[in-house]
């Protein structure tokens, strides 16, 4: 007799480019001096190290590092890239942009997929994501968004996609791993979570994963949306 297929009871989320826009914040948090584009790209860069960054230091088995640090030093690094930009970042500059990644507006079609999931599905919400817990308080406040509970790397003590990172938090709230789902902007995170046997959905934002080939990560995970407003569709239909 075929093993019944268990429901789906819990989301867990990325949340930093899932479900939130930290370019927005960023670029707007680049001196006035500095053209928007250019502004964009050193963004879109600095995001992009950051991801290399941390997964140097999961590599080497390093604690999760406060994000805070991280960031200005990978913006450090970055700056170097933009010579002709490098004058207007002072120190002062530099705490405001490292400030504005605690303070992100929500993608616009998040709240109401997460309450639907919340509230029409009746299923439980979590963050899990990098970094700490004081940013995503910081981050919850800032959009608007709501939680059951949020789990980061600092809390855990481990960075995602090692697999003790979503299998101490799947212990935590004591479920299974093929009742939950994970929805992530980053095939690297999906990949980690379905080494354990989460479930995964995919969303596309144009700000993350910008070296993924997106041909292939169209068909490596459960489901592949371009927002959030399909959610709650497709998690209805993976139960």
């Amino acid at each position: 007799m075929a093993t019944e297929q268990r429901k789906i009871k819990a989301v867990f989320f990325d949340f930093m480019g899932t479900c939130l826009d930290w370019h927005s914040s960023v670029v707007g948090s680049c001196p006035p001096a500095i053209a928007k584009e250019d502004a964009s790209k050193l963004a879109l860069e600095w995001r992009r190290q950051y991801f290399i960054e941390i997964n140097k230091r999961f590599l080497q088995n390093l604690e999760p590092e406060d994000i805070d640090i991280t960031l200005s030093r990978v913006l450090s690094l970055v700056l170097e890239q933009f010579p002709d930009q490098r004058p207007h970042f002072t120190s002062d500059v530099k705490q405001q942009l490292i400030a504005a990644w605690h303070a992100q507006p929500a993608w616009p079609e998040v709240r109401k997929a997460i309450q639907s999931i919340r509230e029409d599905l009746g299923l439980e919400v979590f963050v899990h994501a990098n970094g700490t817990t004081r940013l995503q308080l910081d981050l919850t406040r800032s959009s608007g968004l709501s939680f059951n509970m949020l789990f980061s790397s600092q809390l855990l003590g481990v960075y995602k996609p090692s697999p003790e990172a979503y299998n101490k938090a799947l212990q935590l709230v004591k479920l299974q791993p093929e009742e939950v789902v994970l929805v992530a902007a980053h095939a690297y995170d999906l990949r980690g979570a379905q080494s354990v046997g989460m479930k995964t959905i995919y969303v596309h934002r144009w700000t993350d994963d910008i070296d993924e080939d997106m041909l292939k990560v169209k068909n490596e995970f459960g489901v592949f949306l371009e927002n959030m407003e399909g959610l709650p569709a497709a998690i209805a239909s993976m139960s």
